[in-house]
């Protein structure tokens, strides 16, 4: 079981990369630190992308899950950035 709840969510599977990342850095803009966001993404460059540049931000991954569907769930905990 997850110790963790979902602030909010977002679904950038409309959307190619680079857009991916973009989407979901303004969508973790717009939470307060300590917030968790869920961002549901497809397979193939934004899975493998998104993760890491959102990492690269200061953001802390909580889990990446397989929806089982070509589309996973991204979970991320907002980080106080510099």
């Amino acid at each position: 079981m997850d110790d963790f709840a979902i602030d909010e969510n977002t679904d950038i599977t409309d959307v190619v990369c680079p857009m991916t990342f973009v989407k979901a850095k303004v969508a973790l803009e717009e939470l307060e630190d300590g917030q968790v966001l869920s961002i549901r993404l497809n397979d193939g460059e934004p899975v493998q992308n998104v993760p890491r540049s959102i990492k690269d931000e200061g953001h802390r991954i909580l889990k990446l899950a397989d929806n089982e569907d070509g589309t996973y769930n991204l979970i991320v905990k907002k980080v106080k950035t510099k």
